[in-house]
């Protein structure tokens, strides 16, 4: 595929929108003070240089590739965002299942795509906020301590799964998009997460999953499980 094409299929999250235009405009209004005010004009190029870098890493945080799963979804679990996968293992959820689940963990950090996509095919059941902590997203204690987002979605079949966005560090702000009672679909946005957060999905006990500890992600692309 031509850079050209792959261009093409890049765009920018909505979320972002406000965030870029606001930074552009005081970007330009420091830098346009800086050139006409100063004699020596090194300060100005050196924060002129630094204030492109991170322009830069914004444009980079909000860009929106357009993905389509393009495979069979019945049974699948797709990522629901880039990352890395930090926790694959059996525990026990007491917020809406009240049993034993398997968890699977996707941290994003600064550089990946930010957006979440929806894990399965089904119909949203129950969405709820919690107000919380702001740790590290990648400790264990950021997945009932932090603040967060959750999406319980029934799949065709009858199977519960539940998707929990959750706040890092630095994020500040959860966006989830799902409405209970709708029905969602795999290639559909569930929500955003701006500045580093992780992603954890809670699936059956029995689930055959095909992802470890470690390795990279790619939203609405990568199966990480297939449902009994």
């Amino acid at each position: 595929m031509s850079r050209l094409k792959r261009l093409k299929k890049i765009r920018i999250h909505r979320e972002g929108t406000h965030t870029l235009a606001g930074s552009l405009a005081l970007i330009l209004t420091v830098n346009t003070a800086l050139y006409f005010g100063l004699e020596c004009k090194v300060p100005f190029y050196v924060v002129a240089v630094i204030s492109l870098i991170v322009y830069g890493i914004l444009v980079n945080f909000f860009r929106c590739p357009i993905r389509l799963f393009g495979q069979e979804t019945e049974k699948v679990v797709i990522a629901p965002a880039d990352g890395k996968i930090v926790v694959v293992e059996e525990v026990e959820e007491n917020e809406y299942f009240h049993d034993r689940r398997i968890m699977v963990s996707i941290f994003m950090s600064l550089v990946n795509v930010h957006a979440n996509w929806y894990p399965v095919d089904g119909t949203v059941k129950k969405v709820w906020h919690k107000n919380g902590k702001f740790m590290k997203a990648w400790l264990p204690k950021a997945s009932t301590d932090n603040e967060c987002s959750t999406v319980v979605i029934e799949t065709p079949e009858g199977v519960e799964i539940m998707a929990r966005q959750i706040a890092g560090a630095m994020a500040r702000r959860i966006v989830t998009y799902a409405e209970p009672g709708e029905e969602c679909y795999i290639d559909e946005h569930m929500g955003f997460i701006k500045f580093g957060s992780r992603v954890d999905v809670f699936l059956p006990l029995g689930t055959e999953v095909f992802v470890k500890l470690g390795q990279q992600t790619t939203g609405n692309q990568t199966v990480i499980a297939k449902l009994k």
